[in-house]
């Protein structure tokens, strides 16, 4: 009896010391002190106790500071081995509990398993498609709920949040050619592409964003035209008797409709929008997005490297020079929107996510195409900018103290956090990143997005990081979270990514879908939805999906290598893009001259060297950062 007793102080020992830690600390869930019920915990109080408060350089490595509002300063190296003192002090010790947990249930993922995701997604496509080509076809858009086609609002011709996407001209199909390949449809790819040729006129009084009709209709015309009529394309036997290159000829045409926005700017920074007949509206803005003006330069360089037509690349590469002069000479960084008359920056924040995000991505990706190395030049002075002033949290993501790697928002000028959200375009770039070679960073990148997709089944579009709140609730079914969780498992093979994958079908499948198709999330809580399904959801949200599960697919099996447009398109790296039938482009005033040796391999669609092999089935991110992650998005 006497050892019974002595079970019992130390029991009523163990509850008394947790008691007194929780009402002075204010200790409370998750934290097991060895029993069946949990006490949560303050994770900067606790902290507190072990370090002074100090003040610290705004760029140090713990932005979630601003969310608790105090000033203590991490550990001094990110980089250097903790020492044993250190852990027992390091506040990251408090998330190695249960960490197995993610161990368990992301480590492996059975074959058996990935066809049936694969026919999920496949599912997923064609549920949204067959019903707009039944309910919608030949308008823009599927409104899944009450299954009617949408087209451009004319009646509130200021309603741009439609007006600028939809331009009377079958919008969706258009959109979707080469995801019908990617899923091996030959016959419907030959049957829509028809419909396209036999059906669509751009010749209509319609005004439409350039940037919008650049990368949803125009990209896609040159993808399929491409996809058609180059032998070393991985699909087969896809062309048809007759086919005349009428794809081509329309991409020109819609071109030709766009340049007029290049015209009687004294920047070279093209108008927002033109009329598809008339050309820019009279009572045109002068204001732009940077990325807006400056995402053009892949569509429109193919397009002049084509037909032999410098003029498309022309206008397209002044532009972004004219964007690029006009960065800060003290960070290096572009505002968000520019009017294009004075040069002036109206939006003075620089981020990741709208009115930034493609500027950045074609840079880098107008080099792996185009071989030219300003491109790169520009982009690696770009990226550095980025990580300097943007990037908060310790410096390696795998190692060492703070808080994980975040990119926030800040004033061009001098670096200073300018709000405390982020949003849901941002997360494409973990995927640029992997095709940087920067894998470590897009993997702390992505968890983050991940760890906000699991707390509300969806992204939110502005989300608070100080508040662990969203600040704009809606979600259009966006491709961005997809598309770097694809190319960050084609970079490790890690079936960390077939999981993240598995719960974004899931939630989609069982939050979004609704009688005829997948319909925009209006609040990611209580999983209201809007008539709306966006053009993009097939060509990039369900072509990734199908993509991450679909381990043979052509393209993975091919010995070209392609890459994909910022709507997904599908384009080939191929030396004809590299050669120009004009000579150099005139370099004006600040344009860069000198570049760094054109290093980039043809037959490869990225520098990266993949996560060693002993790497692939451990996690990407250690169970304690994962778990730190889950915990700064207020998972628990």
């Amino acid at each position: 009896m006497q050892w019974r007793s002595i079970v019992v102080g130390l029991v009523v020992l163990r509850l008394s010391v947790s008691c007194v830690l929780w009402l002075a600390f204010g200790l409370g869930s998750n934290v097991s002190w060895g029993f069946n019920f949990h006490l949560s915990f303050n994770l900067h109080k606790l902290d507190l106790l072990f370090r002074e408060e100090k003040g610290t350089d705004q760029r140090n490595n713990a932005w979630s500071q601003r969310i608790q509002g105090h000033t203590y300063e991490e550990t001094a190296s990110t980089c250097a081995k903790v020492g044993d003192e250190s852990l027992k002090r390091s506040y990251l010790n408090l998330f190695d509990g249960n960490k197995d947990e993610y161990v368990r249930r992301y480590s492996s993922f059975p074959d058996t398993l990935k066809v049936k995701m694969k026919d999920m997604a496949k599912e997923m496509f064609y549920f949204g498609y067959d019903n707009y080509m039944k309910y919608a076809f030949p308008e823009d858009e599927l409104n899944p709920i009450d299954c009617e086609g949408r087209g451009p609002d004319v009646l509130n011709p200021s309603n741009i949040n439609i007006n600028d996407v939809l331009g009377n001209y079958s919008l969706t199909l258009i959109d979707t050619l080469d995801t019908l390949l990617v899923l091996g449809n030959v016959t419907e790819f030959q049957r829509a592409v028809k419909l396209v040729i036999d059906t669509v006129s751009f010749d209509k009084d319609s005004t439409v964003q350039v940037f919008e009709a650049n990368i949803r209709i125009l990209g896609s015309l040159i993808s399929a035209h491409i996809l058609l009529t180059d032998p070393k394309h991985p699909f087969g036997e896809v062309g048809f008797e007759g086919y005349d290159n009428e794809l081509l000829h329309l991409a020109h045409d819609l071109a030709v409709r766009l340049l007029p926005a290049f015209e009687n700017t004294s920047t070279g920074i093209p108008y927002p929008r033109v009329n598809l007949k008339t050309g820019v509206p009279l009572d045109s803005i002068n204001e732009t997005c940077t990325a807006g003006a400056g995402s053009l330069l892949v569509e429109f360089g193919i397009l002049s490297r084509l037909i032999g037509d410098s003029t498309f690349e022309w206008v397209a590469r002044r532009a972004v020079r004219a964007l690029w002069n006009l960065r800060s000479n003290e960070t290096g960084l572009l505002g968000n929107v520019v009017n294009i008359q004075t040069g002036q920056w109206v939006g003075k924040q620089s981020g990741l996510g709208a009115g930034m995000d493609s500027f950045y991505e074609y840079l880098l990706k107008s080099y792996i195409l185009f071989g030219e190395k300003e491109d790169y030049k520009m982009f690696q002075a770009a990226y550095e900018s980025i990580q300097n002033h943007l990037r908060r949290g310790r410096e390696s993501c795998n190692e060492g103290e703070g808080d994980p790697p975040l990119y926030v928002n800040v004033n061009m000028f001098s670096g200073e956090i300018m709000n405390t959200w982020i949003d849901s375009l941002q997360a494409f770039f973990p995927g640029l990143q992997v095709l940087n070679g920067d894998v470590d960073n897009a993997i702390c990148l992505h968890a983050f997005y991940y760890a906000i997709w699991k707390r509300f089944g969806a992204l939110p579009e502005r989300y608070n990081w100080q508040l662990q709140a969203p600040d704009v609730l809606f979600y259009p079914l966006r491709p961005e979270l997809v598309e770097s969780t694809y190319l960050l498992y084609q970079a490790t093979k890690n079936p960390f990514y077939l999981h993240v994958g598995m719960d974004i079908l899931q939630s989609l499948e069982k939050d979004a879908k609704v009688r005829c198709g997948y319909a925009t999330l209006h609040h990611v809580v209580d999983k209201s939805k809007e008539d709306r399904m966006e053009s993009f959801f097939l060509s990039e949200t369900c072509k990734y999906l199908y993509l991450l599960f679909d381990e043979d697919n052509p393209l993975h099996k091919s010995d070209n290598k392609y890459i994909f447009t910022t709507e997904g398109h599908v384009v080939p790296i191929d030396k004809r893009f590299r050669e120009k039938q004009w000579n150099e482009f005139p370099c004006e005033e600040g344009a860069l001259t000198k570049a760094e040796p054109n290093n980039w391999a043809l037959n490869n669609t990225s520098n990266c060297n993949r996560i060693p092999e002993e790497r692939r089935y451990a996690l990407p991110l250690k169970s304690v950062y994962m778990r730190q992650i889950d915990h700064m998005v207020g998972l628990f």
